[in-house]
């Protein structure tokens, strides 16, 4: 009875082992892509922030040093032409005014009695009891009398501009953008107190990676969706070398009495240009930055490898790029975080 116990038991479990293989050994199918195939760039729209400015911005301060003994309008404040906005302690340029005016008053004398002493020569000379010797010596004190006289006169209007110069006015109508000067400050000639943005025309700044030149023309998007046109007016000379990039200004061709100073708005620029060999246009969530740079993943014969790419330009939803391919290849445009090196892979819709 044993024996055949043991035989039926065996069978059972040969039986259960050849259900159970099949279910482990069930392959995963490789994870499915969606992929773009490649085309050229011909052109792109390219979108950046840009900053509403005055046309004409003036930075504000004292023709001559002091202490500022008033301060008579606050940052935003719209002001007009001669406005005052700041006052110099007058004291110190009404003291110099009033050594300027003795200094005159003392040179006027001065070539009064030199004046009076040449006619009296001459007179002394016409009777002869005089030389003429002694005529050319009063002549040439005159004549220092009167340029003593012209330099006090000068001296007198440089300390009366100098008093004007204590108040400080508005060159023009406009909002005070900024306003750093306070009562009791000591300011230097010429160092800014407050910035005017004048009256009238206004700009968008714009900044463009260095690697790409400013366009001509574009738009500004306001908030409700409309668009103003924009036309470039100067391009700075120079790559800032901190930020990598180029300023650019461009005038707002239509009324912008509704735009804010200092209101950031998305401005857009069309770049219809030819493409070099080896430009692609692909989507943003094509690019694969980790590792050491920039990369897209290639297709090939259901397998993706890494292709390393350089960043030419960037916008909302696609990137411009140049890397050792050809059109019609297929790299994947999403998901590429989860690939490695040599992983098989489905395409979406295969």
């Amino acid at each position: 009875m044993r024996a055949p116990t043991l035989l039926l038991l065996l069978s059972a479990a040969g039986v259960s082992a050849c259900v159970a293989t099949p279910e482990q050994a069930a392959p995963t199918p490789p994870p499915l892509v969606k992929t773009v195939t490649l085309g050229g760039s011909p052109g792109m729209t390219l979108g950046l922030s840009g900053t509403v400015r005055a046309r004409v911005e003036s930075p504000l301060g004292f023709q001559v040093p002091g202490r500022i003994a008033r301060r008579a309008v606050d940052a935003g404040q719209t002001v007009t032409a001669g406005q005052v906005l700041f006052e110099l302690d007058q004291r110190d340029l009404q003291q110099m005014v009033r050594a300027a005016e003795a200094d005159l008053a003392a040179a006027e004398s001065a070539l009064a009695n030199a004046n009076a002493e040449l006619a009296r020569q001459r007179k002394l000379l016409e009777q002869q009891f005089t030389s003429a010797q002694a005529l050319e010596q009063v002549q040439l004190l005159q004549r220092q009398m009167q340029s003593q006289h012209a330099a006090a006169g000068a001296r007198l209007a440089q300390a009366r501009n100098g008093l004007g110069y204590a108040r400080l006015q508005a060159p023009a109508g406009g909002v005070l953008t900024e306003v750093s000067g306070e009562a009791g400050q000591v300011v230097g000639a010429g160092q800014p107190v407050a910035m005017l943005a004048q009256a009238g025309e206004r700009e968008v700044e714009v900044y463009f990676p260095e690697n790409q030149t400013p366009p001509a023309s574009g738009s500004a998007v306001l908030a409700d969706g409309s668009t103003l046109a924009l036309k470039l007016r100067e391009t700075a000379g120079a790559v800032d070398p901190y930020s990598r990039t180029r300023r650019a200004r461009y005038t707002v061709q239509q009324p912008a009495g509704s735009l804010l100073l200092g209101a950031v708005l998305r401005t857009r620029f069309s770049r219809p240009q030819a493409a070099a060999e080896g430009d692609f246009s692909v989507p943003l969530a094509a690019i694969d930055e980790r590792g050491t740079g920039p990369r897209v993943w290639q297709i090939k014969q259901g397998r993706v490898q890494p292709v390393p790419i350089s960043l030419l330009a960037l916008d909302q939803h696609s990137a411009r790029i140049r890397a050792p391919l050809s059109a019609s290849d297929k790299v994947v445009a999403l998901g590429t975080h989860l690939l490695i090196d040599n992983m098989a892979v489905r395409e979406l819709g295969q």
